[in-house]
C-alpha cells in the first residue's frame, strides 16, 4: 500500500518558503535546488514548468516500455530505463529512478544491481514487466505529491 505524502509549501516565521518534506519519494535536497531557480516562491513558474515536463515525458516513456515489452525488446527496454532514471534522479525522485536503473539492467541481461548476468530472455522480460509496473505506481504517487506541493489537485 502506497504511503500517503503530504507535501505542502511550508512557511518559516519569517513567511519564507522552507522545503517541503516528500518523504522518501523524493530527495528533498536535490527538490530544492529546482526550487532554488524559481524567480517567485509563490507562482514557481520555473520548477514547475520543468515537474510537469517530466509528467509528460514519463508518461509517453512508460506507453514506450510497454510498446517494448509487447515486442521483447530488451535492448530498447535498457535504453528506455536509463532514460527516464536520468530525468527523474535530476529532479530527486528517489524511487522511480532506482526502478528504472532496474529496467535498465534488466533489459541489458543483468540482475536488478547490475552485477549478475541473467541470460534468459524471459526472466528478463518479466522483471522488466514487474519493475514497469512498480515504477508507474511510484510515479503516481509523486505526481500526487507534486501536483499538490503546486496546488494542482484537480488534474
Amino acid at each position: 500500500m502506497p504511503a500517503t505524502t503530504q507535501a505542502q509549501d511550508v512557511r518559516s516565521e519569517d513567511g519564507s518558503a522552507v522545503s517541503p518534506d516528500f518523504g522518501d519519494i523524493i530527495d528533498s535536497t536535490t527538490f530544492e535546488q529546482i526550487l532554488e531557480m524559481d524567480d517567485d516562491e509563490e507562482e514557481r513558474e520555473f520548477s514547475k514548468s520543468i515537474v510537469y515536463d517530466f509528467f509528460t515525458q514519463a508518461e509517453s516513456t512508460f506507453q514506450k516500455m510497454d510498446s517494448n515489452l509487447e515486442k521483447k525488446d530488451l535492448a530498447q527496454l535498457s535504453a528506455l530505463g536509463h532514460f527516464l532514471k536520468g530525468s527523474s534522479a535530476t529532479l530527486g525522485l528517489t524511487k522511480v529512478k532506482d526502478s528504472c536503473e532496474k529496467i535498465q539492467h534488466f533489459g541489458a541481461h543483468k540482475d536488478e544491481t547490475g552485477n549478475e548476468d541473467l541470460p534468459e530472455d524471459e526472466k528478463c522480460l518479466a522483471n522488466c514487466k514487474e519493475t514497469i509496473a512498480q515504477a508507474k505506481t511510484e510515479f503516481k504517487e509523486v505526481e500526487v505529491a507534486l501536483r499538490k506541493f503546486y496546488r494542482d489537485e484537480g488534474s
